[in-house]
């Protein structure tokens, strides 16, 4: 097999299958969509499959760690596209975060109308990105990937077209990505006019030559901003966060549910593909603007949800300080030059990026199963009393939320705990007690749900949970996800390795 298409198997596998489905859907008549559905989570087990493939296929006694069974790097498309070990496992983690949404959304989008073909093919066209995302090794391999993923979630987040706050929100998130994509563009046009090259390991070597100009190395800067404003777009931070309490209000929660975790895997990798592979030797002229986005964001996030009366809203606000957490620890890496922390930070960043995934998906997938035809789970007042309805479901909640103000056990107190454990050892010390103090605050908010669900008296009884055969799999999926955040609090150090395996595979 030609090893440019073996590279890319998983990525073939998903776009045949997703061009199949447009076609079969055309043949399905029942409403409830059962064989288009069920096609799509067949072909996110293949596309898995084929991702494993690839990583048993990269597998070598002389790869480039030079260690036995270690993950070779490996290029293709003439080194626009690469294969490695954070690559697979990114997107080992999107099929898993899609196919959750998948099974946690059916039923809401049923009731709703929306569950159709154009649905589930924007979806899986949107994880393409996300999958070219994660293996870019190119300015245009990225961008590619970016804008797929954008302008799937534009329509997405729209095709609801009878509900105006859908409407005015795709609008506002369709021009304000139109706005950070030309921002990129520009700065890595910048950045191209530079080094004269478009390949991220390329463009790394010139700038470590160049860097040492004066003249060169502040025309380095300059393109630097703008993408630097271009990746704080994608991941939501201050002050490019203007977009997303909008747009995960006004969303259809099925859809909020998609945009609040799978995508932010592939903020993670265009950071670290960017600003890691390709710009490492301008790592001290970014750090600073990171420190300045992540201390923002963690303010402005915590804060702001404090005031919020929309669950929506409030984890819109969360997602906007969590990301300024992970970017804690992307900043920690190369400080004064100083490589030794490197890979433990940006492995603390990855594992905080996994973490928030699977915490995000259990609490929105909640407000997905606490909502019914006519009815959506989305403000506080719909939180009250749920222990009296159904202890399970409040447990799980409660574990989610006490996971996402990072209280111990849970797997969020772990992934804050590493995250600050990079920026100490890194000598970040004000970066670090920031984060403490703004988590504290955080915690108000989180834990006020929890007082509502068991010491509040229910309001509305239509928020009690519904158990008949359709929620079934719901069910089981929802508190497997939240009894992984307390196994991953106690166990974590098995996926830990996995991603300080990954960041030394670079």
């Amino acid at each position: 097999m030609n090893l440019d298409f073996f590279v890319a198997l998983p990525e073939i596998v998903l776009l045949a299958g997703a061009c199949a489905l447009m076609l079969v859907d055309l043949q399905v008549k029942g409403e409830d969509r059962r064989a288009t559905w069920m096609l799509a989570q067949v072909l996110l087990l293949a596309c898995a499959a084929a991702t494993v493939v690839v990583l048993f296929g990269s597998l070598t006694g002389e790869a480039a760690l030079g260690e036995a069974g270690a993950v070779a790097v490996i290029t293709a498309y003439n080194r626009l596209f690469v294969a490695d070990l954070m690559s697979h496992v990114l997107k080992l983690a999107a099929y898993g975060a899609v196919s959750l949404m998948l099974v946690y959304s059916r039923q809401y989008l049923l009731d709703r109308g929306l569950l159709r073909g154009e649905f589930v093919s924007l979806l899986l066209f949107a994880l393409l990105g996300i999958m070219i995302m994660a293996s870019a090794n190119s300015f245009l391999t990225l961008y590619l990937g970016l804008e797929l993923l954008s302008l799937c979630l534009y329509a997405m987040v729209a095709l609801n077209r009878d509900s105006a706050a859908s409407t005015e929100a795709a609008m506002k998130y369709f021009v304000l990505g139109a706005l950070a994509s030309g921002m990129l563009l520009y700065g890595m046009s910048m950045i191209y006019g530079a080094t004269g090259s478009l390949e991220l390991p390329e463009i790394a070597r010139q700038i470590a030559k160049l860097s040492k100009d004066g003249t060169q190395h502040t025309f380095l800067v300059f393109g630097l901003v703008f993408v630097v404003c271009g990746v704080a777009f994608k991941l939501g931070v201050v002050p490019f966060h203007m977009w997303i309490p909008d747009v995960y209000h006004g969303a259809p929660t099925a859809v909020t549910l998609l945009i609040g975790t799978a995508p932010k895997l592939a903020a993670f990798a265009m950071a670290m593909r960017l600003l890691v592979n390709g710009l490492l030797d301008l790592a001290a002229d970014w750090q600073q603007m990171l420190a300045i986005l992540a201390v923002l964001s963690m303010a402005l996030g915590n804060i702001a949800a404090i005031a919020q009366a929309n669950l929506k809203r409030m984890l819109a606000y969360s997602t906007i300080a969590h990301m300024g957490f992970m970017l804690l620890g992307l900043l920690s890496g190369v400080v004064g030059g100083n490589w030794l922390n490197a890979a433990d930070a940006y492995a603390a960043a990855m594992f905080y990026t996994l973490i928030y995934v699977l915490m995000s998906a259990g609490a929105f997938g909640m407000l997905v199963f606490l909502s019914r035809k006519g009815y959506e789970c989305e403000t506080l007042e719909d939180m009250k009393g749920l222990n009296r309805r159904n202890p399970w479901y409040a447990f799980l909640m409660l574990v989610i939320m006490f996971s996402l103000a990072g209280v111990p056990p849970t797997a969020g107190f772990y992934a804050k705990l590493v995250v600050l454990s990079a920026a100490v050892n890194a000598n970040q010390i004000w970066l670090a007690v920031a984060a403490v103090v703004f988590s504290v605050i955080g915690a108000y908010y989180y834990l006020r749900v929890v007082k509502l669900m068991y010491f509040d008296e229910p309001v509305d009884a239509a928020a009690a949970p519904a158990f008949d055969a359709q929620t079934r799999g719901m069910r089981v999926l929802l508190s497997a996800n939240g009894l992984a955040l307390l196994v991953l609090g106690l166990l974590p150090q098995a996926l830990m390795d996995l991603c300080f395996s990954a960041i030394k595979n670079l």
